[in-house]
């Protein structure tokens, strides 16, 4: 468990923060210094390279750049029970304003919670759901997952592409669904192998996955993992085969294997959330959504070497999306692949 506080005085927060800082919901006496108290949870690992990362380094931000003060608790199971258990001891000891639970597999485990402690604001990032003091702040990863799928379709050289990604939460699942259809918009005749191993953080079973992929003649994969997706680049690596990342830019961090990254900075979920309440503009039972109208939070990014027309056709597709004329889907219902 590690806290971060910010001790700063401005001189435009001591003037234009005043007014906010009289909000009935800022009460406290742990907030006589003015700074409201959020307190986070992060399942797995926040050095996962990955989701959990992200989501950590907007929290980070936020305790940088705002005048708060914030706790969090990370490599706690992506099971119900634990996410609870978990929330209720950051609810309890540090008796936040906010608590965030950061992931959509924590919708349950949230809502929960969220009723037992009914002065608190919850938080879910990556959420579709709401209650009287519960909020979604959802990124919407799916769109640059949509272009991934037809990016990857419009690149494969073998007809073949997959997906991976571990465990069956709502974003994943969405995304997924994302990424089938624009392989299939893009060229109807690519296969898509698509697989849930189960676990986000396994690289040995992420390697596997990526073998047996490739066997069945895939030479370009999506990956939706977490600390496992290194097995799947060191396979694709190995097998020589590319790899399409997610939520960071895997093409400028690994450029021999990644010719391709559906950016999507989930941690602005975790930012905007506790900008809001910082600035007393915090609305419980809402939810609020980012995608590719911001490119700062969710675009494709594209190897250099991408071929000329695969980029105009890919523009021309985003553009699409923006327009109205493409509907990004959120269901699969096609075959899945075995490991």
């Amino acid at each position: 468990m590690t806290g971060f506080t910010r001790r700063q005085l401005l001189l435009a927060a001591a003037s234009a923060g005043a007014g906010a800082l009289a909000a009935p919901w800022l009460g406290r006496s742990v907030l006589a210094a003015n700074k409201p108290v959020v307190a986070a949870l992060f399942c797995g690992h926040i050095d996962d390279n990955g989701f959990m990362q992200a989501g950590y380094q907007g929290f980070k931000k936020a305790m940088d750049q705002l005048p708060i003060t914030g706790h969090y608790k990370d490599q706690v199971a992506n099971e119900t029970q634990a996410q609870i258990a978990a929330l209720r001891e950051l609810a309890t000891q540090y008796k936040p304003t906010l608590l965030i639970a950061h992931g959509g597999q924590n919708t349950d485990a949230a809502l929960a919670v969220a009723k037992e402690f009914p002065d608190t604001r919850f938080v879910i990032t990556q959420g579709a759901v709401t209650a009287s003091n519960l909020s979604s702040y959802d990124v919407r990863q799916e769109e640059s997952a949509w272009l991934a799928g037809a990016y990857a379709s419009l690149m494969t050289k073998t007809g073949v592409v997959a997906h991976q990604s571990g465990i069956r939460v709502p974003p994943g699942l969405r995304a997924r669904a994302s990424y089938a259809a624009g392989v299939k918009h893009a060229n109807p005749d690519v296969k898509l192998l698509t697989n849930f191993s189960g676990n986000q953080d396994d690289i040995e079973l992420a390697a596997r996955a990526t073998q047996a992929q490739a066997k069945a003649g895939a030479d370009i994969i999506y990956t939706m993992l977490n600390k496992g997706r290194s097995g799947t680049t060191q396979a694709c690596r190995e097998l020589g085969i590319k790899e399409i990342g997610n939520v960071i830019d895997w093409v400028a961090r690994e450029p021999d294997v990644f010719v391709g990254s559906a950016w999507a900075d989930v941690g602005i979920g975790v930012f905007e959330a506790c900008k809001d309440l910082s600035e007393n503009k915090f609305e419980s039972g809402k939810i609020f959504k980012v995608g590719l109208q911001q490119p700062d939070a969710v675009r494709l990014i594209m190897a250099p070497d991408t071929p000329d027309a695969v980029r105009q056709r890919i523009a021309a597709l985003q553009q699409d999306i923006l327009a109205g004329k493409i509907e990004v889907e959120a269901e699969f219902n096609g075959p899945e692949f075995q490991i």
